[in-house]
This record gives structure tokens, sequence and C-alpha cells, in this order.
């Protein structure tokens, strides 16, 4: 059983639902705004899961798709379960995309993560993360920089859970070698890499220099997978303006292809191990 409960991919699902029912329904969101007396923002913020909707509202709009009674059940319970807090919202406010992340990443089953330039969140060590994030931050206070620390070092009990989040990563070997926090932090975080990838339910490839030019060169992505089919695979990319989820299903299986290319490429996990080990010992010389 999954320590970890997520009401993000709830709220996905049940707005993927609605959004499926009122199509069915052949209403627009205008139409449905007239008959409840509600925004049509309001309708597109519920359909793209961007609010919780409550199981009042979920039960006025199935009345008005003409959802069987005895089938709105399952979907009320839904909105129910989706205006549930997640463990990270124990940390004070954080961004909406922010926590989406983490919702998503705490109800995925398997991650595939590509990173060109960082370390993933996720197989950080204490000091990487907060250099890392306060150089991403550089104007935010040191309250709230030791809180994105502590939510990042909490998400990695997603690895040694009862049943741990399957992860997949191809590290380009640039984030191997390039120091971050000076050689002591980056020893010790690559030492942590050679750790995680020793647990079962982990793969650690570097994609090497000589790989030369290579599908990922637009940056960093993951392809989260979850455990119910109603769930679509998504795709994460993030930049400095914002956030960027990839949910069609043809624009996943390109991402899918990508992945597959990248770790093709890559060293294989026993001589990205040996790569690994010896950026140690570099940054160990340097000391």
């Amino acid at each position: 059983m999954r320590q970890t409960a997520s009401p993000t991919v709830r709220r996905r699902r049940l707005a993927s639902e609605l959004r499926r029912l009122r199509e069915r329904a052949q209403l627009t969101m205008e139409e449905v705004g007239e008959q409840l007396s509600w925004s049509a923002t309001k309708i597109s913020r519920i359909e793209t899961a961007r609010v919780r909707v409550t199981p009042k509202d979920t039960g006025c709009l199935l009345d008005l798709y003409g959802l069987d009674p005895a089938k709105q059940g399952e979907l009320i319970e839904l909105a129910k379960d989706a205006r549930k807090k997640g463990w990270w919202q124990a940390y004070g406010d954080l961004p909406t995309e922010y926590t989406t992340y983490i919702g998503l990443e705490a109800e995925a089953v398997s991650m595939r993560s590509f990173a060109p330039t960082v370390v993933p969140g996720i197989l950080q060590i204490e000091d990487y993360a907060r250099a890392v994030i306060r150089s991403a931050l550089f104007n935010s206070s040191p309250g709230e920089i030791e809180r994105r620390v502590e939510v990042r070092m909490a998400r990695q009990k997603l690895l040694v859970q009862e049943e741990p989040l399957r992860l997949w990563t191809v590290l380009d070997e640039a984030l191997i070698r390039r120091p971050v926090d000076g050689p002591v932090a980056m020893r010790s975080q690559l030492e942590k890499l050679l750790e995680v990838a020793d647990l079962p339910n982990v793969t650690v490839q570097v994609l090497p220099f000589a790989a030369g030019v290579h599908p990922g060169t637009n940056g960093a992505f993951q392809i989260m997978e979850f455990p119910e089919p109603a769930d679509p695979d998504v795709v994460f990319m993030e930049n400095f303006t914002g956030s960027l989820y990839i949910e069609r299903e043809t624009d996943v299986y390109r991402y899918t292809l990508i992945f597959d290319h990248l770790r093709a490429k890559a060293l294989d996990p026993d001589d990205s191990r040996r790569l690994i080990t010896e950026a140690v010992a570099q940054f160990s010389r340097s000391l």
C-alpha cells in the first residue's frame, strides 16, 4: 500500500470526466454557466483542475449533464477526495504549479526523468538542494528557501516507502562535472547518487559528452505514470516563466520515444556508476 495519497490526480480525473460529460451533453461552457448562473471562467477552471470543485457544485453539473443519479455517487466521492489536503500543505503556502507537481509525483507509480543541468530534486542532498533553490529563488527569504528544502527532502520518501516509486533517470554528464556549492557538497551529492542507484526500484544512467547532440537538448522533463488506467501519463516540463503539463496521448508518446533514445545513447548502469565514482574521486582530490 502506498504511504502517500494525492488529491491532485483525483482532481484532474474529476475535471476530465466533467469535461467529457459536458461535451457528451453538447453544451458549451458558456451555456453551462448561463444555466447555473456561473461564469464560463469558473467552468474552465473546474475542467482544467485549477480549482477544487465542491461536491455540491459537482452534483449541480451532473444533474445538468443528465447523468443517472445512481451513477453520480462515484463522482461525488471523487470530488470529496479531490478536496482533501496533501501532506505538503503543512509546509505553508507554496506556488500552485509546485504543489501540482508534488501531488502528481506523490501518486505516480513510475517516473522517467531526463536531467541535463542539475540533479533531479528527488535525488538531491540537502546542501545541494539549498544551493540550487537559492540560485533559482535569489530574491526569496531564507525562511521560504528552507521550507522548499524541507519539502524536497520529504519527497524522497517516495523512493523507500512500502510500494516505492519506480524511477529511471538519465543524467547528462554536465551535471556530474559541474560543481554546485563546492567540492564537498558535490562529492556528497554524487555519493548519494551511487547509494540511490543501488535501490531495486531506481535506475541511473549518465549520458556522456561523447554522445554528442541528442533529442533532449530542449531541456529537462519527467514522464509520470499512474496506477489507474483512467489517469493518463503526464509529461512535466519547467522553465523560468512557468510549468507545462502535457497530457495529450500523441505528445506523451513523442516524449516517451525521446526518453528511449536518450537511455539508448546513455552509458549502461554499470558504466554510469564507474563514471560517477570517477567524478567522486576528482572532487575528493580538489579538497
